[in-house]
């Protein structure tokens, strides 16, 4: 768990993630929404521009990724509904700063963050948190992890791997398969 910036974050639930989307107004819905459905940075979610998002798919253009290789990744429904109902700008970055001067800040969508999961009493919760919780919850449908590595960009799988959280139940199930 992430405490005073140090560790890894946490892994939200999907009653966690239910909680948060509820009580955020709809541009951070949109932001986080983008980071949860598209497995993303929030370094990359708040550098999108219009022109990244099409009808059916989000391109992360390669200047704007750690491992600098462009990704496009498709848009699920529930992603396309709540950004359909947020008042994004038609034209520039999707989520511009107050002043209007380049795009939101990893700062200001940190604290944005922060005053959510404090009202809702969530712990250990960073902007991580939605990229960390979008990899493990593909991981645990069954999401083979060689197409999550697409999905997230990650220029290994050793390096995904470090991104997903195994449970207590999971390795008790795991264990419990074992016999002859």
């Amino acid at each position: 768990m992430k405490v005073n910036r140090n560790g890894q974050a946490e892994v939200l639930s999907h009653a966690n993630l239910d909680d948060l989307f509820n009580v955020m107004p709809d541009r951070y819905r949109s932001l986080f929404g983008i980071c949860y459905f598209t497995g993303c940075r929030i370094a990359e979610a708040i550098q999108l521009k219009r022109d990244d998002v099409g009808i059916r798919s989000i391109t992360f253009r390669r200047q704007t990724t750690k491992t600098q290789k462009t990704r496009t990744v498709k848009i699920n429904p529930q992603l396309a509904k709540i950004m359909t109902e947020a008042d994004l700008p038609e034209t520039g970055y999707l989520f511009p700063a107050k002043d209007g001067d380049g795009h939101l800040s990893t700062r200001a969508a940190d604290l944005v963050l922060r005053k959510y999961c404090d009202y809702l009493g969530i712990k250990g919760v960073s902007t991580h948190s939605f990229r960390r919780t979008a990899l493990t919850h593909m991981s645990n449908g069954g999401v083979p992890l060689r197409h999550i590595q697409e999905i997230s960009g990650h220029s290994s799988l050793a390096s995904l791997q470090k991104y997903l959280e195994v449970s207590e139940e999971q390795k008790e199930e795991a264990i419990a398969v074992l016999g002859f």
